[in-house]
């Protein structure tokens, strides 16, 4: 195969997201509350191509962009920004940008959304599919076409799953996991999913059905499965203050799929998603909460606890030695957009 196609293979619905953060208390009805902190940026899947982009893997994400100022300032970030490859993205004429204000409070947040379905879908927007290594996909209900298609590539499927507002459950959605190299869940999932009544439980369930299992535990860290290699590892959550916590889940898919492309033994894999998920709630969610290889170095050389340094000691052996330039996080306010004129703006609507 070609060794230039993609690590990581993504699409999606892509949302701008407007973070508020230090509320102190949760807003009631007729009453107007002065935050602390405001954060924007790309979110959706944006979260998943940012996070594997900073962490140095070729990165192609197919999604929509709207046609107005909160589209274009998506594409500029994540395409001139971060680099990543929006040849399989196309930009809908007439179709708004999706918007949603996340009200962060204490460990959780509250979302509020505007937008529509988008023109296209995943499958018109994936085409023939092109080869790449491994792919981070959201299941739902209704399989995907496309997904068939990049399994049969011989692209890693790695899995997660979201809430099922239904709360029915059904485990049909989990004949998807046939497809699969992994499947990372939350807890919460895992169990509904499974009918079991622990984690524990639940990956065991889960591992009969798809080779690598991670499920997610929030404070309480993850648990892991690798019936490839016969691993299995615990890894406890930081102790760190949550910002924000949107897209944290985003950042420890993007970093496990890393770890793993990087060959590391499950225990370090699980390490090291737990490490950059928790350093990602540090800063206002979404996709440039991210840490990518500078994050984790700068906190790598600024440990003291030598129980940390113990158990992330593998890092001084992993991290690369060029760990690239300072990522950027979300600004307040984003900055006034030059639209450009002659061939390169009418190039844009493609």
């Amino acid at each position: 195969m070609d060794d230039d196609r993609p690590e990581v293979l993504l699409t999606g619905l892509l949302f701008y997201d407007l973070v508020l953060t230090g509320l102190g208390k949760a807003p009631t009805p007729g009453e107007e509350i002065w935050t602390a902190g405001m954060g924007c940026g790309p979110g959706g899947i944006a979260n998943l191509a940012v996070a594997s982009a900073r962490f140095g893997l070729r990165t192609s994400l197919a999604t929509v962009f709207g046609d107005d100022f909160y589209g274009a300032y998506c594409r500029d970030v994540i395409g001139d920004q971060e680099h990543i490859d929006l040849s399989l993205s196309r930009t809908a004429n007439g179709w708004p940008t999706p918007v949603t204000v996340s009200l962060a409070h204490g460990d959780d947040r509250a979302l509020v959304t505007h937008g529509q379905e988008p023109p296209y879908s995943q499958d018109e927007l994936m085409g023939e599919v092109p080869e790449a290594r491994t792919a981070l996909v959201h299941l739902e209900a209704e399989p995907r076409a496309w997904l068939a298609k990049a399994a049969a590539n011989g692209t890693q499927i790695y899995a997660d799953v979201g809430w099922d507002p239904t709360q029915q459950w059904s485990r049909d959605l989990l004949d998807q996991l046939s497809l699969c190299h992994a499947f990372l869940p939350n807890e919460t999932e895992a169990m509904a999913y499974t009918r079991t009544d622990s984690a524990v439980a639940a990956l065991g369930t889960l591992s009969e059905s798809v080779p690598v299992v991670v499920v997610t535990r929030g404070g309480d860290g993850a648990i892991a499965v690798d019936q490839t290699t016969g691993e299995y590892a615990e890894a406890p959550a930081l102790d760190v203050d949550v910002l924000d916590a949107t897209g944290a889940g985003d950042v420890f898919g993007a970093s496990f799929v890393a770890a793993s492309l990087g060959g590391w033994p499950l225990q370090e894999r699980l390490r090291f998603a737990v490490l950059a998920a928790g350093l990602s709630v540090q800063h206002h969610g979404g996709a440039l909460a991210a840490p990518g290889w500078y994050g984790v170095d700068r906190w790598w050389r600024s440990l003291t606890d030598p129980g940390l340094k113990q158990a992330y000691g593998f890092l001084a052996d992993r991290l690369p030695a060029d760990v690239g330039p300072p990522v950027r996080h979300a600004p307040v306010t984003p900055p006034i957009r030059h639209t450009p004129v002659g061939p390169r703006a009418s190039a844009r609507q493609h």
